[in-house]
């Protein structure tokens, strides 16, 4: 069983991560802002007091510094967003004095926190912050998140003749519903944690209540 910090260390190191990360980043989408990274946070604590035993100081470094650089959602660089917060993080977690390996764990929770990177979490602290991390993307918050970032995408809200994709192929650069098909429905299967997994199947079940009302009202067939 790792080492705990206690409750006043792990606040001060809060703190210290807040101030770094309002530093990296200036500008940040409310996607990926630092009220995201506090979410993230919370969600890591409940899915963790549910898990065995994890380090919490590497836990809590990597969910606030998980989102260094945000690459958008519709660049061909988006799968190496991770690692490149994972880099950026790297001097900031020296100047707070981690040693060589924590370091390391931090940054390999970064790396393999992200679905794009499609990289397989070695630690239970990266499962929990995988985990943490696309509950962000499930429920209320999930909708929340996809309309706003179609519409900084400039996408559609759905198609019009087909907003289920029935008779097409789904395509979420163009039409925001056609994401829940293709990746939000789909994310309680992904989870690593047993806690996340609970979590997940939750407030997926919201999504397909979202949808089945959607349906209702465009007065069509809700096949997912």
């Amino acid at each position: 069983m790792p080492n705990q910090p206690t409750n006043q260390s792990i606040s001060a190191l809060c703190n210290a991560l807040e101030k770094a990360y309002q530093s990296h980043c200036e500008q940040s989408d409310s996607g990926h802002d630092l009220h995201h990274a506090r979410r993230v946070w919370l969600n890591a604590q409940s899915i963790a007091a549910k898990s065995e035993a994890s380090d919490e100081r590497i836990l809590c470094a990597a969910c606030f510094l998980h989102d260094l650089v945000n690459v958008p959602k519709n660049s061909p660089l988006r799968s190496q967003a991770s690692t490149l917060s994972a880099q950026a993080a790297k001097p900031i977690l020296a100047a707070l004095e981690f040693n060589a390996d924590d370091s390391s764990a931090v940054q390999h929770c970064i790396e393999a926190h992200s679905y794009s990177a499609a990289i397989t979490p070695q630690t239970l602290e990266a499962r929990i912050l995988q985990d943490a991390d696309r509950l962000e993307s499930v429920g209320a918050l999930g909708i929340a998140r996809t309309f706003f970032t179609a519409g900084k995408m400039d996408s559609q809200l759905f198609n019009a003749d087909d907003p289920f994709a029935q008779h097409r192929t789904l395509d979420d650069i163009q039409f925001a519903v056609d994401h829940f098909k293709k990746k939000l429905l789909t994310l309680a299967d992904t989870m690593q944690t047993e806690a996340g997994k609970k979590l997940a199947t939750e407030r997926t079940t919201l999504m397909r209540n979202f949808l089945n009302a959607l349906a209702e009202e465009l007065g069509v067939e809700q096949p997912w």
